[in-house]
């Protein structure tokens, strides 16, 4: 049945929800109707790079005009060329000349506790002292530095200084192993390395240091290493305790940042930079194999994130905005550091978890800080509903005018707790769509323009041009899901896989040739809204029909006793695969009445042929550091497989060890 439809997807989810814009919100928003989105999005496609280049010389500074909007050598794209910018002048010096030096910049607050406030002034001060320690000790444009460190305001510090110079970031999310960074390090022959002492996570400061003392042993081409004291410095309140942990410094190798900075000059002019200058390198694990080292370059990255982050979070200038993801993830990169900043947005970063000291942790931030905007993923909200709704209701959030999510698929019921008792069903949601290659937002919905329905990212954004194809590359009618394609160049998109054209050429262009190729499966509706269906090979294949692991879940996530759920297959005789699943409860007792009753439930929501065979509870779900699930180990462990491929993302192996010996 499989190969008579194509390779298409069975759809076998129905949402009828639909939510309008509030009115009041549209009439104050910066798009503010359907036609409105409209006119734009048929502007844009009617000849793209015009579209763009429009926008590239409205809303970046530049040395050098550029000559062309786009150079498309397949699958190689420049933007902007014989233009010069730079990212670090676009965040930084342009606002200044606005007249914003003393609006706040980054709003920052510790996990114990401490705070700080830097205005664009004072961060405008520091990125060009840093700039200049990052000078004093050898780097130069195109030297790659890299950055592991805690979520305080010196990591964007950091990165801005290095854009400021043209010299290359690659972040590495504080969590990973020393073998991870060395293997990050040595990948993209990094000169630099910037790190702390320590940073805090759940009450306990990680030696950040000693991480980095072990990953330096194996990284031959790291010549120096910065390390920023965490516990001390301008910092208020608590934070620097007596029992965090002493870095050992190797004298002429290792140099405290506070010392290099207090001989730092404050003037630093930023460098003209070819539009194409890679800016960062940022590691996403492959399913097998080393990490792929995405890159992304300067000017149109740049007009990306801005753009992006103005359209989908309809951003004011009174804004309080709040992306809760780490640095670490591109999401960080292009939500908490490069957008908001080029687009003069105040920006509040937080160092801990989300349940520390308790589980109200961030909705006593919302109240404190007065968020306007809150930006976090689908696994988060799944936690968030698992502690409990009392802890959400004891906070004013009467401030919260937005709410968003990214990372992954938002199931319907999960997006309605959010509507329901975060946004107080007053607060638009935008659920965005893109991936670290696609360096910003693709899919979302405008929040004064587009209604949403619950679970769908709704539309491309203006520029974006996708298409849903089957294996062939042909396209799929609507309802049906199938791969998930951009049929044109956009600004933000990635420039390569760092030093392996083959690898990029291989992965993402070759399966459909000459467009790119997203890596998940997606369906389109009547109304021209896309629904993500999950990753190519999430996709399960259940006697001869083709069904998406996402569909699968929503539908036991819609079930009152689940707070989250993951759908596999693993092989089987008759089937050709069987449909398992690992659930997570947040009531209820994980026994054989609560597994029967579960696969009724999923019966009567999506068919009998989508019941699970097989349900296994479990306390937690293995995921990646950044939220997503890892469904390719639990794949294996339902097969009966040891697990394979790269794991360096797995934020907790305990799970798996508990997994394989069926621990609940």
């Amino acid at each position: 049945m499989a190969a008579a439809h194509g390779g298409q997807i069975d759809t076998v989810m129905h949402e009828e929800r639909r939510f309008a814009p509030p009115a009041e919100f549209a009439q104050q928003a910066r798009i503010k109707s359907l036609d409105e989105y409209q006119a734009l999005w048929d502007q844009a496609a009617a000849d793209p790079p015009k579209f763009w280049a429009d926008l590239a010389k409205e809303e970046l500074h530049w040395f050098q005009p550029f000559n062309e909007a786009l150079v498309w050598k397949e699958p190689f794209a420049q933007w902007f060329v014989g233009g010069k910018t730079n990212v670090s002048y676009n965040c930084l010096d342009r606002n200044l000349a606005a007249g914003l030096g003393d609006r706040t910049a980054i709003l920052w607050e510790g996990e114990p506790g401490d705070t700080r406030k830097l205005t664009y002034a004072e961060l405008h001060q520091e990125v060009c002292k840093f700039a200049n320690v990052l000078k004093q000790l050898g780097i130069q444009t195109g030297d790659r530095v890299s950055i592991y460190m805690p979520m305080v305001p010196e990591l964007a510090i950091a990165m801005l200084a290095c854009a400021r110079i043209g010299a290359i970031h690659s972040v590495i999310f504080a969590g990973f192993s020393a073998e991870a960074i060395a293997e990050r390090n040595r990948d993209a022959a990094a000169k630099l390395q910037i790190t702390a002492d320590f940073g805090w996570r759940r009450g306990k400061a990680l030696a950040l240091k000693d991480t980095v003392d072990e990953a330096l042993a194996k990284s031959p081409t790291v010549e120096k290493c910065i390390v920023f004291q965490r516990g001390t410095g301008k910092a208020s309140g608590t934070g620097s305790g007596a029992n965090v942990p002493q870095a050992k410094m190797q004298p002429g190798r290792d140099f405290w940042w506070h010392e290099l900075m207090k001989e730092a000059s404050a003037e630093c002019p930023a460098t003209p930079l070819d539009s194409e200058t890679p800016l960062y390198i940022l590691y996403t694990s492959g399913s097998t194999g080393k990490p792929k080292g995405i890159k992304h370059t300067t000017a149109g990255y740049n007009l990306y994130v801005k753009k992006t982050f103005q359209w989908v979070f309809d951003h004011r200038e009174d804004d309080i905005f709040w992306c809760t993801a780490d640095i670490g993830w591109v999401t960080g990169h292009s939500y908490v550091v490069y957008g908001p900043l080029s687009a003069g947005a105040t920006v509040l970063m937080y160092e801990g978890a989300p349940n520390y000291p308790d589980e109200a942790r961030f909705w006593q931030l919302i109240e404190k800080y007065k968020v306007t905007i809150f930006y976090t993923a689908p696994t988060a909200i799944r936690a968030f509903i698992k502690w409990g709704d009392q802890h959400v209701k004891k906070h004013d959030l009467s401030s919260l005018r937005l709410l968003g999510t990214v990372g992954e698929g938002i199931n319907p019921e999960a997006w309605m707790w959010y509507h329901r008792t975060v946004g107080q069903e007053r607060c638009p949601i935008v659920d965005t769509w893109w991936q670290t290659e696609t360096g910003g937002i693709m899919m979302s919905p405008l929040p004064g323009a587009i209604a949403t329905k619950p679970g769908s990212c709704t539309k491309p954004l203006p520029g974006i041009i996708p298409a849903i194809v089957d294996p062939d590359g042909e396209p799929v009618g609507t309802h049906q899901g199938g791969w998930l394609i951009m049929t044109h160049p956009w600004p933000g998109m990635l420039r390569g896989i760092w030093g392996d054209d083959g690898r990029f050429k291989e992965v993402y262009w070759t399966r459909v040739p000459g467009k790119y190729l997203a890596g998940d499966n997606a369906r389109c509706d009547d109304d021209g809204y896309y629904w993500i269906m999950g990753r190519i090979d999430d996709v399960l294949n259940v006697s001869g029909h083709r069904l998406s692991t996402i569909e699968i879940e929503s539908a036991l996530v819609s079930h009152p006793d689940v707070a989250e759920a993951a759908a596999v297959g693993r092989p089987d005789d008759l089937k050709g695969e069987a449909v398992a699943v690992f659930v997570t409860l947040k009531r209820g007792v994980p026994n054989d009445a609560m597994r029967e009753e579960l696969k009724k439930h999923v019966r009567h929501e999506i068919g009998a042929l989508a019941q699970p065979d097989d349900i296994r509870f479990t306390n937690a779900l293995p995921k990646t550091r950044s939220g997503k699930i890892m469904r390719r180990l639990l794949r294996d462990i339902a097969a009966g497989k040891e697990t394979s491929g790269d794991t360096t993302t797995l934020e907790d192996f305990t799970v798996l060890a508990k997994l394989r010996h069926n621990e609940e």
